[in-house]
């Protein structure tokens, strides 16, 4: 019996491992690639995304790799104004279309949209949204989030 619980766990470690080697796993990063293209606005290839958090909420930031890349910052910043709209109303339609599921955290963060503040900065390069919240479960909902942005956006935050 144990030498059936170490071979299914080594199995089960393999798989893992070799996840993203998987064609449904690339299908699924390219997937969400052409739909946050198709509903940022922007070029991933052309742009960075990063997502960082903070102690009382966190960071959304995107910004052009070029910067003589106008068009792309313009992009940025128009998508980003709607995005901070949006999610001030507690609308998270957008990421969930990039991502073809619910977001974790997103449903607690529409919940509390009262406790929650977003504020626009535009960048040189682009733009970023300040996600901040004095409420403990409020902020525990923005990192989920915001976790899940880093994994399947494969940023490396």
């Amino acid at each position: 019996m144990k030498f059936v619980f170490v071979l299914l766990f080594h199995l089960m470690a393999t798989v893992m491992v070799n996840a993203s080697d998987c064609p449904a796993h690339d299908s699924h990063s390219s997937d969400v690639n052409s739909r946050g293209d198709q509903a940022m606005g922007f070029d991933h290839t052309r742009t960075t995304h990063h997502f960082y958090l903070k102690p009382d909420g966190g960071v959304i930031e995107a910004e052009s790799k070029d910067p003589g890349d106008a068009q792309s910052q313009k992009q940025i910043q128009k998508h980003f104004e709607h995005i901070t709209r949006m999610f001030s109303e507690g609308n998270f339609e957008i990421p969930l279309f990039i991502h073809a599921q619910v977001p974790p955290g997103a449903p607690v963060m529409k919940q509390l949209k009262s406790e929650i503040h977003y504020a626009l900065e535009k960048t040189r390069m682009g733009a970023k949204i300040r996600i901040t919240t004095k409420n403990e479960e409020a902020m525990l909902a923005i990192h989920e989030f915001l976790r899940f942005q880093i994994q399947d956006h494969k940023t490396g935050d």
